[in-house]
């Protein structure tokens, strides 16, 4: 049985959650897919899901224009599962009682279980779940059985298991949620009857099968640049398609200490994948003169990458598609689908309207911890696996302001001290991300050897996440972070003050710019 045969949709209102929401069905070992609300019932019986899960949502079902689903997927004989949003819409199209809730409930509450049912088990009373909402289901629909509720929710878990319906108001997908991916399991596993065959291997297998169908006999370049994502692109291709793919690395000048030999010489080389290195620092720093914005930099950089690859196809016989390393996160942080534009990703919102060469995107719908499990299944070295993400416009978004020869070099030296220390405390794996960023617009007065010094700060930054959607500083030991201090005050030139970011994502991101 293929695993994509067992699949789940998630149609989505709107929420941030509801690409964890897939995330966490995809740890119960079931495929999903997230399509817009407006998928119809008709579409959705061709598709033939397992089940249906219906996001949450920043709308209420009372505003004038919300969000609403097509009511015959209710009877489709397929489960469904309402979070949040859908589960007040479920029960409002079903005939429930949805109002606006005395007082509205955001944060932890506790779980009180009133019954048994296919999703909650009694052990559960008392434990924590996740709320975010402002209307409330008061009576649920005919058919349903109440299982659960908190003290400001009257109908916290409803289901009816002839029809096999059901609605949760808490967010069973965030971590704070104790058991919440128990609920998603007993809804993906045991009502839906899915069998769990979905994982690193059988992605690998369509992914490739998917490839394979739309290259055909063309050409693929690929641009790697040392980072799991894109090494694990160019992997997958070339298991697809071998010898038609040609890996692009572009030294834009922007990268980490020792990046260049990394990818010829752990990934190429040890993969036996073709590989063209391209010198395009000048005409990079020549494209970056005077520009300040960060966006404007990301898309600067971003054409700059595609003209340079355009280049390089013109001189590869029959290449006719670009494979890029573009994440979940890259695509719902650049605005994809009803989230918010955050910034834009110079593989997602940074790339040109007019391009000679059409895109390949095969993780695309992948989280970055699903991504090295590929990788690892894939055979890559485990120093590309596990490296710390790095953006595709590099140090440049890590150099706020103008970006020159002098700043890069000094944002790049601090850098390789931060991860060589991180790297001999034996924390580097502990941490999500780590890095250091350069404010050259500040200057601070210093002492050095007893003259005055008016000198640029480095600011040190090393976050803990899960999948890079929020983070939380890393409380790294106060005698490492000295070390790095002490390490790029004396090595670095033109630096007399270190400190450290400790702002979590949200409000700040993870990157400076």
């Amino acid at each position: 049985m293929n695993p994509t045969d067992e699949s789940v949709i998630i149609l989505d209102f709107g929420a941030q959650y509801t690409q964890l929401i897939a995330r966490r069905i995809r740890e119960c070992g079931v495929y999903c897919e997230i399509e817009p609300y407006t998928l119809s019932a008709a579409d959705i019986l061709r598709a033939a899901p397992r089940g249906l899960v219906l996001s949450g949502g920043p709308s209420s079902v009372y505003d004038e224009g919300a969000p609403t689903v097509d009511s015959a997927v209710f009877g489709l004989g397929i489960p469904v599962l309402g979070i949040c949003y859908g589960h007040q819409l479920m029960a409002r199209l079903l005939g429930g009682d949805v109002a606006v809730a005395a007082s509205r409930e955001y944060g932890p509450a506790s779980i009180e279980v009133i019954g048994g049912g296919d999703l909650m088990d009694a052990e559960w009373t008392g434990m924590q779940c996740w709320m975010s909402h402002g209307d409330t289901v008061r009576t649920a629909p005919s058919g349903f059985e109440v299982t659960a509720r908190t003290a400001r929710t009257p109908v916290a878990v409803m289901e009816d298991r002839t029809r096999r319906l059901y609605g949760v108001q808490f967010h069973p997908e965030v971590v704070h949620t104790a058991f919440g991916k128990d609920v998603l399991w007993r809804f993906v596993r045991d009502v839906c009857g899915c069998s769990g065959l979905w994982d690193a291997g059988s992605f690998i297998e369509e992914a490739v099968a998917e490839i394979r169908a739309a290259v055909g006999n063309k050409g693929v370049l690929c641009g790697v640049s040392g980072g799991v994502d894109s090494c694990t692109v160019a992997a997958l291709v070339h298991r697809a398609i071998g010898d038609q793919l040609t890996c692009v690395f572009v030294d834009h000048g922007l990268l980490r200490q020792g990046e260049r030999e990394q990818v010829e010489q752990d990934f190429a080389a040890a993969l036996g994948i073709r590989l063209i290195s391209v010198d395009a620092r000048d005409r990079f720093l020549r494209r970056l003169r005077g520009v300040t914005d960060p966006e404007e930099k990301r898309k600067a950089i971003g054409e700059e990458f595609i003209r340079v690859f355009e280049e390089c196809a013109r001189g590869i016989e029959g290449a006719v598609f670009l494979a890029q390393g573009t994440l979940y996160p890259d695509v719902i942080e650049s605005g994809g689908g009803a989230a918010a534009t955050i910034k834009s990703h110079h593989n997602v919102g940074g790339l040109p309207e007019v391009m000679g060469l059409d895109v390949l995107e095969p993780i695309r719908y992948l989280f970055k911890d699903e991504v090295r499990k590929v990788a690892s299944a894939l055979g890559l070295p485990d120093g590309i696996v596990w490296r710390h993400p790095f953006p595709g416009p590099g140090l440049a978004i890590r150099i706020t302001g103008e970006v020159t020869e002098e700043t890069l070099e000094t944002v790049r030296s601090a850098d390789a001290i931060f991860l060589e220390e991180l790297h001999r405390a034996g924390v580097y794996h502990e941490v999500w991300q780590a890095f250091a960023a350069l404010a050259p617009g500040t200057r601070t007065v210093g002492v050095m050897g007893d003259a005055r010094t008016y000198s640029h700060p480095v600011i040190l930054r090393a976050v803990t996440s899960e999948d890079g959607m929020t983070a939380d500083w890393a409380r790294l030991p106060y005698d490492l972070l000295q070390r790095v201090s002490s390490r790029i005050a004396n090595e670095v030139p033109g630096v007399n003050r270190v400190v450290y970011d400790i702002s979590s994502k949200p409000p700040a991101t993870i990157e400076w710019e």
